[in-house]
This record gives structure tokens, sequence and C-alpha cells, in this order.
């Protein structure tokens, strides 16, 4: 069936040192893969050539690599360099060699049998959760004070990882007289701690070196010995029970897989909740929608009702008017008539007088002064006819203005909503000549004379209104242009105003827009420095930060999304360094009036950061519109003139 190697005494009796290690077990392993030394007994079957002596005589192949592994990694002190290369050059071999026909060779029932601890392990046995290993007999030594010393648990953590078992801590455990020679070693909570916990305690098994090999009473033991944390352990009086019972619960693993289904259970149901109230909270959001729908028509109707409502308004103010100036200059015609009969009737009075002779002096005398007197009052009449005659015109014209003026408003308004209606309109119509033109083009690959000539048709009259479409674009970017125009002629109209509002003192006026106050940075340094040096100091740190405000490198600002809105808007980062040490050193007043500055920077001119000045609206404390500094300067130069008509 196989052989065994039998060592010399001399070789038996001589070592190796660390060195020579690898080179040992390197001609272990090509004795090995030579088949010299016989490792396979059968399919099932396995021996280790290394330990002739021991009680078991066959491995299966997971345990003699999880023995070769342990006695190869070992750091006891009694297995000798040449017997830990031997295992590992072993190890080598039932890897890279051997774990193909075993794993070929193995039942499928059996493998899946060994290959799973957990389904192995008695589900009802309480075992220490979180999942714990214990390792007792570790190399202790005495130190000058009496207390036993022995080393950390990082190292022999490290070799259980190498090993596969994956420890997530090796604790050592320390009593009154130092090292206790034991170590608590833990695992992941998981399933997957736990299949390491079951490996770890199965390899000490069968390397024999398990509890029950401990618990023996055949001498001194040599080497570690290590097992999974159960019962007996957490109830034991000893260091190992009084940690496991402060760090641990016994549960069973049926307990622990109905708990976990149980906690599965509760998640199930606690989703299928949150489904059930997402799906309440979205008919919600629906009908909420769909009332705001329909409250959205409703006011899309009544802005229709009040637009046309202000059309016939605007119908009717146009008709009272146009029937009030027919009415003065029908007024004006008869007063016009009137006083032309009143002249033909002076001029035949006239013509009567001349034409009478006077007999004697007297009566030519008053014959002339009545000609005088009515020459006269024929001139004033004549000067009163074309003074009226001036008055009509002016109506005339001022009437004429106004009727026009409120004609273009009109037609302003019609022709943009007529231009929008009628955009809209042509975008609709080359939308559906585009799809009946591709229609058409798919019909009349059949070759038919109607339908090509179709084609022709709606070709064409889809360009005349992509035509048209562009002609009205052109007229919207005339419109645009002219009220930038407009726009351009009222912000100079400010600017103008401006400069004339700084000389004068009234509730409109001028403000310059991200200029620092001194009188924060005053009080400040009252409170903070003596009397005399109060002045100096408030200027040289005014000085500091009004170059900070032009500095462009420095930005404390930050977006923020708007409650209820998408859009974003910048406001003061309160975490800026500069900022918090200038609230810190000298208080809010200061603060407040940096971040006023900065914000009036951002909004008038972020890219200079320069001052600018601007209309303002003192009393109010707003921004003043073109119109309430127009009134402003008219009352300011009515009270000027009225003053000095006084003086």
């Amino acid at each position: 069936m196989g052989s065994t190697v039998i060592l010399s005494s001399d070789e038996e009796d001589s070592d190796i040192s660390d060195s020579e290690m690898e080179e040992y077990g390197d001609k272990i392993y090509l004795s090995l893969k030579g088949g010299k030394i016989k490792v396979k007994l059968s399919p099932q079957a396995f021996v280790c050539p290394y330990c002739p002596n021991k009680k078991k005589p066959s491995f299966q192949y997971k345990d003699l690599l999880q023995h070769a592994s342990g006695v190869g990694n070992s750091n006891s002190e009694k297995r000798s360099a040449k017997e830990k290369a031997s295992h590992l050059a072993l190890v080598k071999y039932l890897q890279q060699d051997l774990a193909d026909s075993a794993s070929d060779a193995e039942p499928s029932a059996k493998r899946k049998k060994t290959g799973n601890p957990i389904q192995d392990c008695d589900h009802d046995e309480k075992l220490v959760c979180p999942w714990k290993g214990i390792v007792v007999n570790i190399p202790t030594t005495k130190a000058q004070d009496g207390r036993s010393a022995g080393e950390s648990g990082s190292k022999l953590r490290d070799e259980y990882i190498q090993r596969g078992f994956n420890p997530t801590r090796v604790r050592p455990l320390w009593n009154y007289w130092g090292h206790s020679g034991t170590a608590i070693v833990e695992f992941n909570k998981d399933w997957n701690g736990l299949h390491n916990a079951l490996l770890f305690d199965k390899a000490y098994r069968v390397d024999g070196h398990g509890k029950k090999d401990w618990l023996k009473k055949d001498g001194p033991k040599s080497g570690l010995y290590a097992w999974l944390a159960r019962a007996d352990d957490y109830n034991g009086t000893n260091i190992i029970g009084e940690n496991l019972r402060k760090t641990g619960d016994l549960k069973t693993i049926a307990e622990l897989t109905e708990e976990e289904a149980r906690k599965q259970q509760m998640l199930v149901q606690n989703l299928t909740q949150l489904v059930e109230e997402k799906k309440k909270d979205m008919k919600e959001i629906e009908e909420l929608c769909s009332v705001k729908s329909k409250e959205l028509n409703q006011l899309m109707e009544e802005k229709e009702k009040n637009l046309q409502k202000h059309y016939q308004e605007l119908n009717a103010i146009q008709e009272r008017t146009m029937v009030h100036i027919q009415k003065i200059v029908n007024d004006h015609e008869k007063l016009k008539m009137q006083l032309e009969n009143e002249k033909k009737r002076l001029e035949e009075k006239g013509i009567k007088l001349a034409k009478r002779e006077a007999h004697n002096e007297t009566e030519r005398k008053n014959l002339a002064e009545e000609i005088q007197q009515n020459a006269s009052e024929n001139t004033s009449l004549e000067l009163a006819f074309i003074e009226q005659q001036k008055a009509d015109e002016e109506v005339k014209k001022l009437a004429e203005v106004q009727r026009r003026k409120k004609e273009e408003l009109h037609e302003k308004i019609i022709r943009l909503e007529r231009h929008r209606d009628q955009k809209q309109e042509i975008e609709l119509q080359i939308e559906q000549l585009k799809g009946k033109l591709n229609v058409k083009k798919l019909l009349g690959s059949d070759g038919n004379a109607d339908i090509l000539k179709d084609v022709d048709d709606i070709y064409k009259t889809l360009t005349e209104k992509e035509e048209e479409l562009a002609e009205l674009d052109k007229f919207n970017q005339t419109l645009i242009l002219r009220e930038r125009m407009t726009n351009d002629e009222l912000q100079e109209a400010r600017k103008e105003l401006v400069n004339i509002m700084k000389e004068w003192k009234s509730n409109i006026g001028v403000k310059r827009m991200g200029e620092l106050v001194t009188k924060p940075f005053m009080d400040a340094m009252q409170q903070k420095y003596c009397q005399q040096d109060v002045e100096d100091r408030a200027v040289e740190v005014l000085q500091l930060w009004e170059d900070y405000l032009k500095d462009p490198d420095w930005h404390p600002y930050k977006r923020i999304k708007l409650e209820n809105s998408e859009r974003e808007v910048e406001v003061i980062d309160e975490r800026d360094e500069r900022l918090r040490e200038l609230k810190e050193d000298l208080g809010d007043g200061p603060y407040n009036a940096v971040t006023k500055a900065l914000l009036e920077i951002n909004e008038y001119n972020p890219s200079g950061r320069y001052i600018t000045s601007e209309l303002w609206n003192i009393k109010e404390d707003r921004k003043a519109t073109l119109e309430e500094g127009v009134i402003s300067l008219l009352d300011q130069w009515e009270e000027t003139k009225r003053k000095r008509g006084m003086a």
C-alpha cells in the first residue's frame, strides 16, 4: 500500500538551522513528487509519513492538510526545524499535486458534508456568541518581579490568519500573577466567523491538541492546545469562564437561525409597510397634482377672461375718448360759426354806416367814431378768431396724439400675442407637415405619381412655413433689440440721475454699495483698547478689511438651494477662516458690516470688486426706482425755486 521514510540515527540526531529550512523543504518536496515517499493510500485515505507513531494511522485529505499546516507553522520549541520543514513540504505537495485527484475521488455527498462544518455540527449545542476560541499552554517566562510575561496576541493572530482561520483578534488573559498562559481567539459575529471557528476547533482536534487531549492526565503537555468555547467553558470558575461571561452569551445555532429569521421577517414587514406608505404618499401626490392641474386650468381660464375684459374696457375707453374729442371739435365749430356770423353782421353795419351821409359836422364826427369803434371791435374779433383757430389745432393735435398712442399700445399688445400664437401655430404646422412628408415619402416609394405630387406640394408648403417662422423670429429679435436699446437709455438716465442726486439731501439719495461702515469698528476698538489708540487702530483694521474686500482671490461664499425651488443662490460662508477670526476678535458689529459689504459687492459688482454708486430710497432702505428719483429731483427743484422767490 505504501511506505514511510525511516530516517537514520545521524539524521534524527542532527538538526538544521532556520536558514537551511527552505533548502531542506525543497529536497523533501522533490522526494514526495518523485514518488519515493507514499502519502496517498487510497482515494479517501492519506498518511503523514513524518508522524509514524501517530495513533491515527490515516487521514482524510483536508484533515491531513490541516495537520501538516499546523505542525509546519507551529511556534512550539519542541518542534524541530526538520519536522517543520518536512510538514511544510507536505503541505506544498498536497496543494499542488494531490488537490485535484483528492477532490475528484471524494464522493459528492461526503464533500458536501465535510465542506460545511456548520451543517455537520450539533445545532442544539450551546456555544459562546460572539464566536470565541480558547488557547492554552502558551509559553511564559518569569520576570524579575516574579510576574509571568508572554508574547502579545498579534503574532498568534497573524499565524492563524496565515492558516486560514481569519480571527479578528487574539486576546491574552492576564491575572494578578501576570500572563496566565491562556488567550481568547475572537472571530467575526456572522456565519463566516462560525465557519472559521469550527475549522479552528477541528484543526486542533485532528492534530491531537484539542480540549479532550488537554484534559487527559497523561503527563506534561507540549505545544498549544485550543478549542471552540462552549457552555462548560462559559460556566467555568476560572479566568476563562469569568472573561467569557463578561464578553459573550450562550446561544445555540438553532436559536441564532430563528433569531435571524425573525429579524428577516421583521425587516420584510417593515419594508412592506414602507412600500405601502410610499404608495399612499404617491397617491396623495397624484391627487394633489390633479387638484393643482384643475386650479391651474381655472386660473388660465380666469386669465383669458380678464384679458378679454381688459380689451373690452380698453375699447370702451377709446370710444369714450373719441366721442369726447368729437364733442369738443363740434363745440369749436359752432363757436367758429358764431364768430363768422358776427363778423358778417359788423361788416354789413359798417357798409351801411359808410353809405350814410352826414349833413353836419356833428353827425360826421359821430359817424367817424362809430366807424372807428366798429373797426376796433372787428380787429378784436379777428384776433379772437385766430386764437380760437390755434386752440382748435392744438386740441386736434393733442387728441390725435392720444388716439395714436392708445392705438399703438393696443396694436402692440395684439401684435405680440398674435405673434406668439402665430409662431406656435406655425411650429405645429411644420411638425404636422414633416410627419405627412415622411408618410408620403414612404408611400411614394412605389412610384405613384399622385403621391409624388402630394409630396412636392407638402415640401413646398413646409418650406414656406419655415421661411415664415424665420421671418417671425427675425421680427422677434428686432423687438428684443428695441427693448435692449430702451433699457440702455434708462440705465444712462439712471446714471445721470445718480450724479445729480449726490448734491441733494432728501429721502431719495445715493448709496455707495460695498463700502465699509466705520462706526462698528470704532465701537469695537473702544471696548477692546484704551481711548488714545482707538482711532489709529480702527483706521488700520478698516484699511485691512477694505483690502480684503478688493481681493479677487478671496471668495467667502457658498451656494445653497432655495426651499421649494430648484434655483441656487450665493450666501455668506460662515465657516470662512477670516470671517470667523473677525467675529471672535471684534464681535458681531464689524462682522455684520463686512458681510453686508460682501453681499453688496457680490450683487452689484462681483467681477471688479470695487465700490459702485446706486440710487437709494433712504427712508425704506431699498433700491429706488427711476420714477422716485425724478419725482424727488423735481420736488427739490421746486423747493429751490420757491426759496429763491421768497428771498
